[in-house]
């Protein structure tokens, strides 16, 4: 008899499959920064409704992820890109796209002390695909909705590993 061995799912796995459920969530209204879901991301990180939530929706999906692992999440709670990039301790990685997996986070700095970020999905021949939150088709870090992106890795200040 033959025993099954199950592998246990990594946290980055999970933060992942738990952000593509959120694809398709949109602002009621549009561009409000606001709504059912977006302020519960918004609530997980401790800002109210209105703010830009696309480090809100990773913190959610990674707290969702911890959650369900019955783990930590290693997150700092924020809602500030630059301020998560700068002040987390896990592994980052920055111009080593060889080295870059499902599940990481990746850190776009927009200047002035803005940035985004989501997850990546896959990675390509220098494209990353992505699952992001306040964005939109066109790829506007002020978007409106949780959606599935492409974007070129020369874009990205670093990733910041979940293993």
């Amino acid at each position: 008899m033959n025993a099954s061995t199950t592998i246990p799912e990594t946290l980055a796995a999970a933060t992942l499959r738990i952000a593509l459920t959120q694809v398709g969530v949109q602002e009621q209204p549009k561009g409000s920064n606001s709504g059912e879901k977006v302020n519960m991301y918004l609530a997980s990180v401790g800002l109210k409704p209105g703010y830009s939530w696309c480090m809100a929706f990773v913190y959610w999906c990674a707290s969702q992820a911890a959650l369900q692992l019955d783990i930590k999440n290693p997150l700092i709670k924020t809602g500030g890109v630059l301020r998560q990039w700068n002040e987390n301790t896990l592994r980052k990685l920055v111009n080593r796209s060889s080295s870059v997996s499902p599940g990481d986070i990746f850190i776009m700095d927009t200047g002035k002390g803005t940035g985004h970020t989501g997850l990546v999905k896959s990675i390509s021949r220098g494209l990353i695909e992505t699952v992001e939150g306040n964005t939109n088709d066109d790829g506007s870090r002020e978007g409106y909705e949780v959606c599935i992106r492409h974007r070129s890795i020369t874009t990205i200040k670093g990733f910041i590993q979940l293993h």
